[in-house]
């Protein structure tokens, strides 16, 4: 190797204790003026929650619980998204209704028959999200009456538009340093605003 010795460096056991590290986010303190771009989860950095859409529903439940995400993104084998599911599309009334309506078990259920097709599902351009600011997120999410927003980018040319991040009002809330009692949209909103007018 280039006519010098390189020093090995010592192999020692893993520590019984030891936790798989996850990408660094930020989650620094922000105020409703601050960029937007502080609270959102950029999927440049931090690798998206997918699933695949012929999972049983129940198993995309798990993996929720285990990332720690009440969104996953339904990708195909070329990372195609074609849809999205949350953990209230699986603890709502979607599920009941579709297993009554086809005369099946809860855990037969798919991913699939349960999520939001991508043909259905509205976001955020990242050229407008890059000049707004957190408030507007905020007030853009409760007039939709949404946890999540994605955001798309058209990106370089020719490589088509991109799922580039998502915001939650959960890590907003976070970031804005309120402590969510309920993870009912109203109340979080409710939330939000009583410690912004304090």
């Amino acid at each position: 190797m280039n006519g010098r010795n390189y020093k090995l460096l010592d192999y020692r056991l893993l520590a019984r204790s030891a936790k798989l590290e996850v990408p660094f986010q930020s989650h620094e303190r922000v105020l409703l003026d601050s960029p937007a771009l502080r609270v959102m989860t950029d999927l440049r950095q931090v690798p998206a929650a997918t699933i695949d859409a012929d999972a049983p529903m129940d198993v995309a439940h798990r993996f929720m619980i285990r990332r720690g995400v009440r969104l996953l993104l339904v990708t195909d084998e070329h990372r195609h998204v074609l849809g999205l599911i949350t953990a209230n599309d699986i603890s709502g009334e979607r599920p009941v209704t579709f297993a009554v309506e086809r005369g099946i078990r809860r855990e037969d259920i798919l991913v699939r028959d349960i999520m939001t097709p991508r043909e259905k599902l509205e976001v955020l351009l990242y050229d407008e999200v890059a000049t707004a600011e957190v408030g507007h997120i905020v007030a853009t999410l409760k007039a939709a009456g949404r946890q999540h927003a994605l955001v798309a980018d058209s990106g370089r040319e020719g490589s088509g538009e991109t799922v580039r991040g998502i915001f939650s009002l959960s890590q907003i809330a976070r970031q804005l340093g309120v402590a969510l009692a309920s993870t009912e949209l109203a109340h979080t909103f409710a939330e939000i605003e009583a410690a912004i007018a304090r």
